[in-house]
């Protein structure tokens, strides 16, 4: 199969890093992003596989923070999810697959081939959750739970001892709280079809815009824009306590050579007085 003179790599690659043989209609079926359908007579697209493969997905890690975080309240738990499942977390996941990732098996129009769709983070998320939704259909959620649990299992691991991470919104409010910049303030923009928007955030705190952040959400958006504030904002103010360190360093006077130790003093003043010649 071949996408605009892209050479494929081997399917088996593909299969080998999920641990399954596909289907090739199926395969194909998931593989297949709307801009190519639309460009070859209107196939059908991996949308409604995408929307299988992202209810499954959210089933199974659901399941698996429930039964490792017994003592976790139901908040918590929807963090630990959110920094599981998302666009950023699924497209790196997508990138791993395979020696080369799930990149060079797509299917593209022209348009989305030219302005480097295959390594967009929108498509290779959408593309992960179709190939999982068929995984699904053909073998049953047992084996996609087998699947779904040895690809997102470190990310699961890692989740639990993020920190800020969990809520990156919360966490730079209480950052500029601190540093006395005020409240910080999101701007959204949202492109695509209705079925299928990707949402662009920005936060302005004291004036100042970060992020320009995407996601498949306004709240997956808003997050990641808050992440791009709260780690540059950390680094300032790290680096302006270093430099407030090495200055009152420096200012420091140095003590005389020849000062007398008070405690040598003191131990001095204890001892008995010379004999009387």
């Amino acid at each position: 199969m071949s996408n605009n003179q892209f050479r494929r790599p081997p399917v088996a690659h593909l299969e080998a890093a999920f641990g399954v043989a596909f289907e090739p209609d199926l395969l194909e079926r998931a593989l297949t992003h709307r801009s190519y359908a639309y460009e070859n007579g209107g196939l059908p697209t991996n949308e409604r596989l995408e929307f299988l493969g992202d209810s499954v997905l959210g089933v199974v890690i659901t399941s698996a923070l429930f039964h490792s975080h017994p003592d976790l309240p139901e908040g918590q738990l929807a963090k630990l999810r959110a920094s599981v499942v998302n666009m950023r977390a699924l497209a790196e996941v997508a990138r791993s697959l395979g020696p080369q990732g799930l990149g060079p098996y797509l299917l593209l129009g022209k348009g989305e081939e030219s302005t480097g769709g295959r390594d967009k983070a929108s498509i290779l998320a959408d593309t992960l959750e179709a190939l999982l939704g068929a995984i699904y259909l053909q073998y049953g959620l047992d084996t996609a739970s087998i699947v779904i649990r040895r690809l997102f299992d470190p990310l699961m691991a890692d989740s639990a001892s993020r920190g800020a991470g969990l809520d990156w919104k919360t966490s730079l409010q209480e950052l500029t709280a601190t540093l006395g910049l005020g409240v910080p303030e999101y701007r959204i923009d949202d492109a695509g079809p209705d079925h299928a928007k990707t949402f662009t955030a920005w936060v302005v705190v004291a004036g100042q815009r970060y992020g320009g952040a995407e996601g498949r959400s306004k709240k997956e958006a808003e997050q990641r824009a808050a992440e791009a504030a709260w780690r540059t904002l950390s680094a300032q103010m790290a680096d302006s306590t270093a430099v407030a360190g090495t200055a009152a360093a420096a200012n420091e006077p140095d003590r005389a050579v020849d000062e007398p130790d008070p405690a040598v003093d003191e131990n001095n003043a204890d001892d008995d007085p010379p004999a009387q010649v």
